[in-house]
């Protein structure tokens, strides 16, 4: 044995090539035998070579490993893991199944590939994802770094990254649907729109047999490989392929000025509870990759889709770590959405730590220096750390900034104080912390959830076509229909539900904080009421490009509010200013229909409120008016007491182009009154003095 293959090293873990060969290391601390499986192809149902891996020659403490002649980038791989099969104890071994390299940086999918043939006994050779060996510092990257942009200076633009061109009428020809090189082709409009960084849905490798039968996993929050870009979304499907072509679309919307944002999923796997499939971390060490239950035949469920990952253990919060370092320092990656990012708080046995390990690994790690790290701050079992969220760089997806922008434009009975505190950074949450207002990233819609087209045309959720008999997603919706559920001809109803989509987008440009669009939402792009289409992948997810001339004023709204956002001052970016110092310096006065006089009662629904926007910028001046009818609005003297007089930027009520116009071409008023008609949203403008 030892004359075949060379006894390799522990480190670093996964594979690893050499001009020779390749270095292969796995981490089982309870395994009593491990076989390396070389493949010819992804679809074998035998491997081409099985390497038994000596305990006397090929471990080192916990680690397993074996250097391979002649292995090279484009090898198919995978693992047999013996040990004891005890769930009783945490035990979970199946020395019959083909198990992937936690460590792997690419994973190749066969034809067949089977979830139940994982879930049951017996071999699983012809049917298991595969693990591939890759290289890793032959790319020409051509000089490309991440860009590293100031919080301040971004906007975020999250979206599916197959179905942002998947949908016929893309324009994109048929091998490049639904890949990141059909991406590519669409980063001239992406630009054109004014956003800054894209947010992609899960990219990393996934499962997407992980849902009901009949059904798939389309948004991707299943992963089973925390190093390798999803095979699926590459339009190259040769074992390397994807690596590259993500890196070609890294690289694409960097020279375009456009940072890339990871959501990562690092709560669970898709392995599922105790009845789920063994396709990696179950097989390899499953009491050390999953928090269990005091039963230690089960698993925890803090993420709601059957177990937990255990993310402060030393190992896991490791390959966490080196996840993130490698999708940085290989893939050029700009920063990381964490989905249920609480779930990394809680320690072995699911109590919330106050310094929770791999978090502070994360903040503190000097190759993550000016990555963006944007938590999800709650979980699925309660845990909800919206402005308590750990340490000096995280930023957070603010909630109560959704929810209370939905109150507030659904007219709710106390809304307005809570939504005043929002456009301002949310003060009343993050104002403790002495930090800067980029803590918060403010958003009304996202992937879960109604778009924002439904948010003002449905009042209840319509999920039939998901199986579930609509009882899945959330009932708490806080929408509102606009007098009709649904589609409808009335041209009032279609009016009043543009002027919303208006409102919102204004308001969530405007506030401060990072600012975050779903996709197509600058389209009006609609689910049909469905607020949980995680299994759609169709026409329902997909965005539908001929939206893009029948809502052309929304769209153009959105990019004369994007343009705008990008027009502030540099002067924060050179110092770190607290969101409370901001407030206290800031040059600003609340009023309601007269000047200086806000009405803070549960009853009020609108609000007036003057701000000097800094330097020779001049003075912005917001009306918000959620009530159902028309508000006269006495306005303050242009440049608080100057002369210079108003100019109508935006009014949400008026017919396009009249709904907004470029900064520098806002209309001047005559006296100091403005009528904000109902549901409307109103920007004036004054030159300084």
């Amino acid at each position: 044995m030892r004359n075949k293959t060379d006894i390799g090293r522990s480190a670093p873990l996964g594979a690893t090539p050499g001009p020779d060969g390749t270095n292969f290391s796995l981490y089982s601390r309870s395994a009593t035998k491990v076989e390396l499986l070389l493949f010819d192809q992804a679809d074998d149902a035998r491997p081409s070579r099985v390497i038994e891996l000596d305990p006397r020659w090929h471990r080192a403490y916990h680690y397993w490993h074996a250097h391979v002649p002649g292995a090279q980038p484009g090898q198919v791989y995978g693992y047999r893991v013996h040990g004891p099969h005890d769930p009783s104890r945490g035990m979970r071994f199946d020395g019959t199944k083909v198990l992937l390299d936690p460590y792997g940086r690419s994973v190749m999918v066969p034809q067949n590939y089977s979830r139940q043939a994982a879930e049951a006994p017996g071999d699983n050779a012809a049917t298991a994802m595969k693990s591939v060996v890759t290289r890793c510092c032959d790319y020409d990257w051509e000089g490309d770094e991440p860009l590293r942009r100031s919080s301040s200076r971004t906007i975020i633009y999250e979206m599916h990254a197959a179905g942002f061109t998947r949908h016929p009428n893309s324009g994109v020809a048929d091998g490049k649907r639904g890949t990141y090189a059909g991406l590519i082709e669409k980063i001239p409009y992406l630009l054109d729109l004014g956003i800054t960084a894209v947010e992609l849905l899960p990219v990393f490798q996934y499962d997407a047999l992980d849902c009901p039968p009949d059904r798939v996993n389309y948004w991707g929050y299943a992963p089973v490989s925390f190093f390798a870009p999803h095979q699926a979304y590459s339009s190259r499907q040769d074992p390397l392929g994807p690596i590259d072509e993500f890196r070609d679309l890294v690289k694409a919307l960097h020279k375009a000025g456009i940072e890339v944002i990871l959501d990562v999923v690092f709560n669970h796997t898709a392995e599922g509870n105790e009845r789920g499939p063994t396709q990696c971390f179950r097989g390899i060490e499953n009491a050390v990759y999953y928090i269990l239950e005091s039963d230690r035949s089960c698993y925890t469920n803090y993420s709601g889709t059957g177990n937990t990952l255990n993310a402060n253990h030393s190992v896991v919060r490791r390959m966490i770590g080196d996840s993130i370092r490698y999708w940085v320092q290989e893939m050029h990656v700009d920063g990381f959405r964490f989905d249920l990012a609480s779930i990394l708080t809680r320690d072995e046995s699911g109590h919330v730590l106050p310094n929770p390990p791999v978090l502070w690994d994360l903040e503190s790690d000097p190759v993550l220096a000016g990555t963006k790290l944007i938590a999800e701050a709650w979980d699925a079992a309660g845990l909800y750390q919206v402005g308590s969220f750990i340490g000096d760089s995280w930023k957070e997806w603010n909630g109560h900034f959704r929810d209370d922008a939905r109150d507030f434009f659904c007219n709710t009975k106390g809304s307005l104080r809570r939504f005043a505190d929002r456009v301002i950074g949310s003060p009343e949450i993050y104002g403790h912390q002495e930090r800067e207002p980029e803590q918060s990233v403010n958003f009304v819609t996202c992937h879960d959830g109604f778009t924002l087209n439904d948010l003002v045309s449905y009042e209840q959720k319509h999920n039939e076509a998901n199986g579930e008999e609509n009882r899945d997603g959330t009932n708490d919706n806080r929408s509102w229909n606009c007098g009709v559920e649904g589609p409808t001809d009335d041209p009032e109803v279609e009016a009043l539900r543009n002027r919303q989509v208006k409102n919102i987008l204004t308001v969530t440009l405007l506030s401060l904080g990072v600012p975050m669009l779903s996709m197509g939402d600058e389209v009006r792009r609609t689910q049909g009421g469905n607020n949980n289409a995680y299994c759609q992948d169709n026409e329902t997810s997909w965005f539908d490009w001929s939206l893009l001339g029948k809502h052309a004023d929304v769209h153009r709204f959105v990019k004369l509010l994007t343009a705008r956002r990008l027009l502030r001052d540099d002067a924060r970016e050179h110092e770190r200013m607290s969101l409370n110092r901001l407030i206290r310096e800031m040059d600003k006065a609340w009023h309601g229909t007269r000047v200086n006089q806000p009405d803070w009662s549960d009853d009020s629904h609108s609000v007036g409120f003057t701000v000097n926007l800094g330097g020779d910028r001049g003075w912005l001046h917001l009306i918000l008016n959620a009530y159902w009818e028309s508000l006269d609005f006495e306005l303050p003297q242009g440049g608080r007491g100057g002369e210079s007089p108003w100019c109508r930027w935006i009014d949400t009520a008026r017919p396009t182009p009249d709904d907004i116009v470029p900064w520098r071409e806002a209309v001047p008023l005559d006296g100091l009154s403005y009528r904000a008609e109902a549901r409307s949203v109103v920007a004036l403008v004054a030159q300084a003095d």
